[in-house]
């Protein structure tokens, strides 16, 4: 299997190239990239005031106002420090690096700063990690609309917090090969003593969704987290959230790898089987040849 990386490889190398290029003494080049990533997630890098010295990284989320609710814009003033700045127009948040003030943790810098989207989402699980620690019942369940037919939400409880993913499969070839990596998963589970429980719904939402307005139907799934004290004390919980949070884009993606390869192993079946009767026609017509050639 491929696992996604957590990071935006654009950012952390774009960063990298700029930090590099001022620490060689070199005169600084402008920068203005927009590209996207899953989720409906829009980046944007570029120099703030078309200053080349000062490079800015932008984000913007659909849902980053249900985020707020959460306490997103306290978690990134909180990581990110002086580097979060007011967005620019269009954008969520901002940071700000300056090529100038090259800080000795630059490249931890960098990494984080590659991590913007995981530290968005951050914030709404570690408040319901934090009411499950502290045994705080009866708080309000979290809902997220990550995409626009799809949405996460995550409840506390005294011994747990449970996360829920709604996701929309594209056809019923999708909908197979979801339930057979969920199976496969949930086996693969089994063996670590560790590795939180796993359950897929097909069509009808779980129990915890019983008396909301989740969406139903033929090419609707539901996965379900349930993350007891050792997947979200304070050691275990930055692990937890780096791989739940992106666990709905590695389920798509190894949708679309699965449904590549079958295209891949059809084709080469085909040509097998193109070349074989290819073989079968010239052995007929060499067959015919030299029965001609004896008739007469």
């Amino acid at each position: 299997m491929i696992l996604l990386e957590i990071n935006n490889r654009i950012i952390e190398d774009t960063l990298k190239l700029k930090f590099e290029n001022a620490e060689s003494g070199n005169k600084p080049e402008s920068v203005d990239i927009t590209f996207a990533d899953f989720d409906g997630v829009l980046y944007h890098i570029s120099n703030p005031g078309g200053d080349k010295s000062k490079v800015m990284v932008s984000i913007s989320l659909k849902f980053y106002a249900e985020l707020q609710k959460h306490g997103a814009d306290e978690l990134l003033k909180r990581e990110y420090g002086s580097n979060f700045v007011q967005p620019e127009s269009g954008f969520n948040i901002s940071l700000i690096y300056d090529l100038e003030n090259i800080p000795q943790n630059k490249d931890a810098m960098i990494a984080k700063a590659s991590l913007l989207k995981r530290f968005c989402f951050a914030s709404v699980f570690e408040k319901y990690f934090e009411f499950q620690e502290k045994g705080i019942e009866g708080e309000k369940r979290a809902v997220i609309h990550y995409r626009n037919d799809e949405t996460m939400y995550v409840e506390a409880k005294k011994d747990r917090v449970t996360v829920v993913f709604s996701t929309v499969f594209k056809d019923d070839d999708d909908v197979i090969i979801g339930k057979v990596f969920m199976q496969e998963f949930k086996e693969g589970r089994r063996a670590s003593q560790t590795a939180p429980q796993v359950l897929f719904n097909h069509r009808d939402p779980p129990l915890e969704l019983k008396d909301t307005d989740a969406a139903t139907g033929e090419n609707i799934g539901f996965i379900t987290f349930v993350l007891f004290p050792r997947h979200t004390n304070a050691k275990a919980r930055d692990n937890t959230i780096n791989l739940i949070h992106s666990f709905r884009d590695y389920l798509h993606y190894h949708i679309k790898c699965s449904k590549g390869e079958d295209v891949c192993f059809t084709l080469i079946c085909f040509s097998d089987l193109h070349r074989a009767e290819c073989c079968r026609r010239k052995e007929r017509a060499s067959r015919a040849k030299r029965i001609l050639n004896y008739l007469f």
